[in-house]
């Protein structure tokens, strides 16, 4: 591992960081978004005339003042910019204005006059599913339907000696991000426009906005970076439509800056699942038959909603070797908050119905978990979960083996000394699938130039939100140049600068960087070396690249500066697509990452509380590029993944949020970040492998749940198949079993 301080780390942790939500401009007005209160209504009247004369006011815009395409959304624009007739959220923006304060603008929205007709709500896929339903949307309530099937499943499940079938519930969960959506929109003149707002993707951003203005991609300007969070929840637009619109109308720079309240009405969250599955073993414990259902309630619009649900057909049987699978999944538009992409990409889902599978099955037939797992895991010239090839790794293996060894450990030396209190050890496995996978647009590249200043430059399309693209770029960028660190400057994040390199999720960043790298370097390199053997009188090969210029027998030489001179600039760009398998199986991957975790918990049998006094992930993504990244990524995932378990839920009723605000939305403090917090990097791939590093910015959250899950069975015996595991389940259930006072002991084995 390399040990790197993080270039934008200084600025951050010293507060001088300049976020996009702090920027202010002469003359800007704020904006504010009028949204329904209404989960499902007709429109049937709008009047801005008191808003648009109080005193401060300088534009008020409805539908009508939509120039271009009144809709938006990544997959589908479904989800209009300003509605005209029906809303169906509670979300859906109607109104916006700009003012000169924030106190006028929200008063101006007090002013607004809108005349609903209330219609039938559909708060869960059940009832959007019903015959006498109404439409939300023209081509009916199914937003989209995916399904998988191999084997004769009715044949392996009469093989079968053991079946289990489980239906698992996993809740909406918010980002929580601690920027929530904003920015500066700013008029250009000459009629261009500058958009300072946190985003996943840019160039997607422009693409979007240039339709519902009406105007060339060209005449609009993403500056994306730094933003403080976002884990998926800043992928689709979210207050850009509403300040370029304000912006062009005023003239003037206008800031939105959501409150937390109006964050958690309009934000996407977590898709909420119900999965049921019923999976078989035979005598020797291999499975034999896995059948699942998956229903996903994806709300009011698409945004990435098909994409989600093919991401949990694929990874229905994860890592483990089945002979017959049948997956069926659809996700149903509700009046619900949208759904949509979250760290995890509807991995975290399903792994934790899967895992939970596994655990059931190798209890019901007496063996070891662990050795359930190891009889049923991927080798590395398997193929993929939809028997597609992919990139070659020993990683399920690997994972598995150092979790073991973990878990062994931790059980060997469980002690437990307070009565009113059980400790379980409990483990799971995963393995996730890096970019957008195949059929699907998923464009890379980058450029390398030597600046006037002599400054190396290397430009990416990329966003800084907090997950350290910055600092992997440095790494990668000075290993493979031999340069330092104060040789470059990185350029990411504004779409007038920077080349496009596709959506900063999906993993995928850290791996087309330094696929980027692969293929700038040798002819950036080798200009370098030309033009300085020409200056210095020498052969190339008597030259190389490292700290501060040209080296020539143990000294540099040549400083980059001095290589500038009155020559042409050198720039060396590529262009290129994320690697996907050679089999054309639409949505499948063919990067993946593994990750072994192992959860020890305390539950509190007097409060049903838990608490998760150790995490250990095991993660196999190839060289590790970043150390403190790569450790955040994991840890702050493993965090995250525990409110998930434990905590979050943002709770709907008749398609309202119950829960409005974080003083009623718990998220993991300090005090539940566990005490014993590790993770181990596995780093080898192998010989052949030439696809380098592989992104980490998911997999830590991914099997984490079934980890806890696991281990609550361990401690009191609890079978856990609803998140957030709440404290009245647990009573109930310790309640129900008699856990009490020594009246029965912590259960053992990874079962």
């Amino acid at each position: 591992m390399k040990k790197n301080i993080r270039p934008d780390g200084k600025e951050k942790v010293t507060g001088r960081l300049k976020y996009l939500t702090d920027l202010a401009f002469p003359n800007m007005l704020y904006g504010k978004i009028l949204r329904s209160p209404y989960p499902h209504a007709r429109i049937l009247s709008i009047s801005t005339d008191k808003a648009k004369q109080l005193p401060g006011v300088q534009a008020v815009i409805t539908h009508k003042d939509v120039p271009g395409l009144n809709g938006f959304g990544i997959v589908r624009p479904d989800q209009p910019v300003l509605c005209k007739d029906i809303v169906r959220y509670v979300g859906d923006a109607v109104a916006a204005v700009a003012a000169d304060s924030i106190e006028i603008a929200s008063r101006a929205l007090e002013l607004i006059d809108v005349q609903y007709e209330p219609l039938p709500v559909l708060d869960s896929p059940e009832k959007a599913l019903e015959a006498s339903a109404p439409l939300l949307h023209p081509d009916g309530n199914v937003l989209h339907r995916a399904s998988f099937q191999k084997g004769d499943i009715e044949a392996e499940f009469s093989k079968c000696t053991t079946v289990v079938e489980e239906t698992y519930h996993v809740p909406r969960q918010l980002h929580a991000y601690m920027e929530t959506e904003g920015g500066v929109i700013v008029p250009e003149k000459g009629g261009g426009l500058t958009v300072y707002v946190g985003t996943q993707h840019g160039f997607k951003d422009r693409f979007q906005l240039s339709r519902i203005l009406g105007v060339s991609e060209a005449d609009i300007r993403i500056v994306s970076s730094p933003m403080g969070g976002s884990f998926g929840g800043k992928d689709e637009l979210n207050i850009q439509p509403y300040g370029a619109l304000l912006a062009i109308a005023t003239g003037k720079p206008v800031k939105i800056h959501q409150t937390r309240q109006e964050s958690m009405r309009s934000s996407i969250k977590r898709h909420p699942m119900m999965i049921t599955m019923k999976t078989g073993v035979d005598r020797a414990g291999k499975l034999r038959a896995h059948q699942t259902t998956i229903v996903a309630d994806t709300g009011a619009y698409a945004t990435l909603g098909p994409a989600i649900l093919d991401f949990a057909v694929e990874h229905t049987c994860g890592p483990y070797l089945i002979p017959a699978v049948k997956t069926n999944g659809v996700s149903i538009f509700t009046n619900n908050g949208v759904s949509g992409e979250f760290r995890g990409f509807g991995g975290n889902q399903i792994t934790f119905a899967l895992e939970g599978q596994i655990d059931r099955l190798a209890a019901a037939i007496g063996i070891d978990g662990i050795d359930m797992r190891r009889r049923n895991i991927r080798n590395e010239h398997d193929l993929g979960p939809l028997g597609q090839r992919i990139a070659e790794t020993n990683g399920a293996s690997d994972v598995l083996q150092s979790a073991a060894a973990v878990y062994a450990e931790k059980k060997r030396l469980l002690s437990n000394q307070d009565p009113w209190k059980r400790i379980g050890t409990g483990m799971a496995i995963t393995m996730h699938g890096g970019g957008l996978g195949f059929g699907r647009l998923d464009p890379a590249g980058g450029r390398l130039s030597l600046k006037e200043d002599g400054e190396i430059e290397i430009s990416f399309g990329f966003e800084e939100a907090g997950q350290g693209i910055l600092g992997v770029i440095e790494a990668i960028t000075t290993e493979q140049l031999g340069c330092a660190k104060e040789d470059i400057s990185i350029v990411i994040g504004d779409t007038s600068l920077v080349p496009s390199s596709g959506s900063t999720t999906a993993s995928r960043g850290t791996s087309m960087v330094w696929h980027s790298l692969q293929r700038l370097k040798k002819p950036f390199l080798q200009k370098l070396l030309a033009r300085a053997a020409g200056i210095m009188g020498m052969k190339e090969e008597q030259l190389s690249i490292g700290p501060g210029g040209i080296w020539q027998n143990g000294e540099c030489r040549l400083s980059f500066r001095e290589l500038v001179s009155e020559q042409e600039p050198i720039i060396i760009s590529t262009q290129f697509d994320f690697p996907v398998s050679p089999d054309p199986i639409d949505s499948a991957h063919f990067l993946y990452t593994y990750s072994g975790v192992v959860a020890q918990v305390e539950v509190d049998l007097l409060t049903g509380r838990i608490n998760v006094g150790e995490l250990h992930q095991s993660i196999s993504a190839g060289p590790v590029v970043n150390e403190m990244g790569y450790l955040g990524q994991i840890e702050g995932g493993g965090v995250m993944a525990i409110g998930y378990t434990l905590m979050e839920d943002v709770i709907m009723a008749d398609g309202h949020y119950v829960t409005e605000n974080l003083d009623s939305y718990l998220i993991p403090g300090i005090k539940d970040v566990p005490f014993d917090l590790q993770m181990k990097a596995i780093e080898s791939l192998p010989e052949e492998d030439h696809h380098g590093p592989r992104g980490v910015g998911e997999i830590g959250t991914v099997a984490v749940a079934p980890a806890i899950a696991n281990a609550i069975w361990d401690a009191i015996g609890l079978r856990v198949s609803q998140l957030p595991v709440k404290p009245e389940a647990v009573l109930k259930s310790t309640k129900e079993r008699g856990v009490l006072h020594g009246s029965q002991s912590s259960n053992s084995g990874a079962k």
